[in-house]
Formats: C-alpha cells, sequence, structure tokens
C-alpha cells in the first residue's frame, strides 16, 4: 500500500469526490482525506455515512468561500472535483452559481494550494472543447448510434475521438467556458507558482452513488427509469437516440487519480489529458437502451422529441491515446460493467431507492 499525506477533496459528498474519498482513503497507508461540500446536489447528503465508515473527515463548506477552504488546515494536495455539471446550467440567465462555483472556486482552490505548497487535480471536462467543429464533423448515421468517420478536417479529430490537438477556438456552452477559463488560470498558477496542477478532461463519468438527472448523470438517470418503470425521452437530433458518448467507471478513474498523485510533477508537466471511457466503452442512447433493458428485465415507453437541446452535441468520445501512452492507464470497465454495477447499487440501498422512486 503506497503512502500518501494529507489530501483535500472538494465536492467530496458528491458521486466523484465520495468514491475518490474512500478509494484514496484505502490505497495511501496513513493518509489524512478531508471531502469538503456544500450539500447543493440533491443526494450527496447520503455520502456522509460512507465517508465517516471509512475515516474519512468531512467538512461543510462551499468553495466559493475560501475561508471554508482554509478549514482543512496544513494539506499536501488537493483534488477538485466540486461543480455545477450540467452543460445546461447557466441557459436560463441564472449564471451565478455556475460561475462562482466553476470558475472561482477553482481560483480559491488554487490560492489555498499555493498558501500550502500544495499539488492539485482538477477535473476539468471534454465540454472544453468548442461545439461547432463537433456539430459539424464528419459523422455516419448507423443503425444504432453516430459514428465519427476516420478521416475528419479538423485536427485532433479522429474515429478515435477527441484528442488534446483539438482547436480550443469557438462557444463551448456557459459550463464548457467556465472549466476552461478555470484551466487557463491554474496553468498560470503552475508556471508562476512552480505548483503541481494536473488536468484532466472528463469525458462522462458514471458508476454506483451517482445521483443522475435529465441533463447530468445519465447512465444513473437511465437505469433507473428503468429499473422503476420511468418514462424516458430521446431529445434532439431527430429523436432517433443515435446521439453518443463514452463512459468512463468511477473505478478506472480512482485508479488514475492515485497514479497521479503519486508522481504528480511528472504528470504535471504534461499540462493536461483527455480521460474517458474512449471508443471501446461508449453508447448512443438507444445502446444504452438495450444493455439497461437486458439488465432490469423491463421496457419502457421513450418519446421521440427531435428539437435539439442548447449546447448538445451528436458525438463525443475521448481519445485517451495521449494519457495510455504516458503512463499505460486505460479503462477496464465495460458498458455492461458500469450499468450492472449502477443496477445492484440501487436495489441493494433502500435510501437511494427511496429517491429515485
Amino acid at each position: 500500500m503506497a503512502k500518501m499525506k494529507r489530501i483535500l477533496i472538494t465536492g467530496g459528498a458528491g458521486f466523484v469526490g465520495s468514491n475518490l474519498a474512500i478509494y484514496l482513503k484505502n490505497h495511501f497507508e496513513g493518509s489524512s482525506i478531508t471531502a469538503l461540500d456544500n450539500l447543493y446536489r440533491k443526494g450527496s447528503e447520503l455520502n456522509l455515512p460512507r465517508l465517516e465508515e471509512h475515516g474519512v473527515d468531512f467538512i461543510n463548506g462551499d468553495v466559493r468561500k475560501i475561508s471554508d477552504l482554509r478549514k482543512a488546515g496544513k494539506i499536501d494536495f488537493l483534488i477538485e472535483c466540486s461543480a455545477e455539471p450540467s452543460v445546461l446550467a447557466g441557459s436560463d440567465g441564472n449564471t451565478n452559481y455556475l460561475i462562482e462555483t466553476n470558475l472561482n472556486g477553482a481560483i480559491n482552490c488554487a490560492e489555498v494550494c499555493r498558501e500550502n505548497n500544495a499539488g492539485m487535480i482538477f477535473l476539468s471536462t471534454s465540454r472544453v472543447y468548442p461545439m461547432a467543429p463537433l456539430v459539424n464533423a464528419s459523422i455516419t448515421e448507423k443503425e444504432t448510434r453516430f459514428n465519427f468517420d476516420k478521416q475528419q478536417a479538423v485536427p485532433g479529430l479522429s474515429e478515435l475521438g477527441v484528442s488534446e490537438k483539438f482547436p480550443m477556438d469557438g462557444e463551448r456552452s456557459l459550463y464548457g467556458a467556465t472549466k476552461y477559463s478555470a484551466e487557463i488560470i491554474l496553468n498560470e498558477y503552475r508556471s508562476l507558482f512552480n505548483i503541481p496542477i494536473v488536468i484532466n478532461r472528463c469525458g462522462v463519468i458514471a458508476g454506483p452513488w451517482q445521483f443522475g438527472k435529465a441533463d447530468q448523470g445519465i447512465a444513473a438517470f437511465w437505469t433507473a427509469a428503468h429499473i422503476f418503470k420511468k418514462p424516458l425521452k430521446y431529445i434532439g437530433f431527430g429523436g432517433t437516440g443515435k446521439q453518443v458518448r463514452d463512459f468512463l467507471h468511477i473505478d478506472d478513474l480512482a485508479v488514475l487519480i492515485a497514479l497521479e498523485l503519486e508522481s504528480s510533477e511528472k504528470f504535471s508537466n504534461e499540462g493536461f489529458f483527455n480521460i474517458g471511457g474512449g471508443s471501446g466503452t461508449s453508447a448512443s442512447l438507444l445502446e444504452l437502451t438495450k444493455i439497461c433493458e437486458s439488465t432490469s428485465g423491463n421496457s419502457i415507453g421513450i418519446t421521440p422529441e427531435s428539437t435539439t437541446r442548447y449546447a448538445d452535441i451528436p458525438v463525443y468520445i475521448s481519445d485517451n491515446s495521449k494519457i495510455s501512452a504516458f503512463c499505460g492507464w486505460s479503462p477496464l470497465k465495460t458498458m455492461e460493467n458500469i450499468i450492472t454495477d449502477i443496477h445492484s447499487w440501487i436495489l441493494k440501498t433502500p435510501s437511494i431507492t427511496n429517491l429515485y422512486r
């Protein structure tokens, strides 16, 4: 078992943060793990008993207030998992919480790292990549999904998906803009203050203890709808359900985060990485439905809605070539693993079952 010191995880009672906190507490011998969370997301309070059971300390605090972050005391590393994670956030004109959390909160985290001479891992998003080149990419419509073609006019785009060489000019949604703006400032902190900061541009992360909604956490949302026979919609792109995302099991992400903590200087020097399920762990909504039907034994009505939502794109797949070549990491869990794990977790956890009903 590796050794690690004092780690603060912001958004630590959320899906990603709580799972990382527990994994790292078990992985690093003698580590002190503190989870900070404002419990804004519905269901996050249900993670508090899990954190306590595994010896993870908890602070009820908000990244928007640097004084809350300082309550953790001396830290050696900060993992920034807090976010307003919906790509629809701010599109109704209510932009304050989005910007204050995703941008100003990340800056506060970087400042606390500077004060403590601590390292930082920032969980960014694939949504930092502009929408127009993805909407206009060369795509083939297959029976159950849209696929990127092998030949693309845009650099950094191939049949493997989106690489770190993808052009960054253009609109990316308010959500994506807050995360990209945070990346830019974190790069300045890395350079000016010599702080090891690792930036992971994550695709869709999924697994147990995700409280999914229609606009965020789609794997858990879709699985729960099949378990409890709730109606669903195929929204956008003609209502075909062929839009595609790659999915990364939280366990696979935890393995990578541990590697990054163990060699933070090495990873930081590379700047940023695309982190996702890749082409091998991707699914359209149609394909996700088939897996959920097989896992749950239930078939439900799904209504087509042709109008495409704000900031939606037909296909996103992470090209993991850079991170795989750099350290040998690649995701191991399949789509079937992801849905089976979520399905099992919902059924065996009464408090979660009641939440989804």
